[in-house]
């Protein structure tokens, strides 16, 4: 029987590659996100609305068994405390954690009912070290990988296994954006930019989409069914320095 996952912000970057991964494997997926997409089944969907994001969900788990929930819905911004307004803080932590508790809320009747279910959240290698001007978005993947092992304790006995991961620098659009800004603002030349974040990582490169993806499908198989609870760290050695 063909298995059912729900992935948020699955249009574009890691999101993207894990819908084409998730396909390629066998299941029927479905992507949530505001960007459409020709990938899976996209359903558009403000991650931020919580009548939204339940509906979508409840109409799903109506026709199908939820089996996996990827909860990859983010946005990133960078800035210092100081730096940061209200209206800031708020699209972050709206976003990057109130549209996955909103998510991994609305699967888990599905879920209990079955005695069954994989949710993955992306955190970041955030949720572990603090970066530099990142104040809020650090805040959010911290409390990310907190709602990971909280959920895998509170439903471990329905056998619905909660894990975050937890990645370093990706080569990803948002990456590119992200060095765009600061050679505009800074003037410095993005190559050297480029090579200079590839430096700071102990394998000497960045990585890639993709590899975040065989790492969310190998935690929703049954491969890894004695794992919950976890922080998966995927960014090439980049905290254990």
């Amino acid at each position: 029987m063909k298995k059912t996952a729900i992935i948020t912000g699955g249009s574009s970057g890691i999101g993207l590659s894990i819908v084409k991964r998730f396909i390629e494997d066998g299941y029927r997926v479905f992507n949530l996100d505001i960007k459409p997409s020709e990938l899976g089944h996209f359903c558009q969907c403000d991650m931020t609305n919580e009548q939204q994001v339940n509906e979508i969900i409840t109409e799903l788990a109506h026709k199908y068994t939820l089996d996996v929930l990827v909860a990859n819905a983010g946005v990133h911004f960078s800035a210092s405390i100081e730096k940061t307004s209200s209206d800031d803080f708020d699209k972050v932590l709206n976003l990057n954690v109130k549209g996955t508790f909103f998510a991994v809320k609305a699967v888990l009747p599905s879920m209990k009912a079955n005695k069954n279910g994989a949710i993955i959240i992306m955190s970041s290698d955030q949720a572990l070290v603090a970066k530099h001007n990142s104040f809020a978005y650090n805040l959010s993947k911290a409390a990310l990988a907190s709602m990971a092992k909280t959920t895998a304790l509170d439903y471990a006995a329905f056998n619905i296994r909660a894990n975050a991961v937890c990645p370093g620098t990706i080569e990803t659009p948002l990456y590119h954006q992200a060095i765009n800004n600061y050679c505009r603002k800074s003037g410095e030349d993005k190559q050297k930019v480029h090579q200079d974040e590839a430096k700071l990582q102990p394998l000497g490169r960045l990585g890639q989409p993709e590899e975040v993806a065989e790492l969310v499908l190998f935690l929703a198989s049954d491969k890894a069914k004695f794992i919950t609870g976890s922080l998966q760290v995927i960014d090439g050695g980049y905290t254990c320095q």
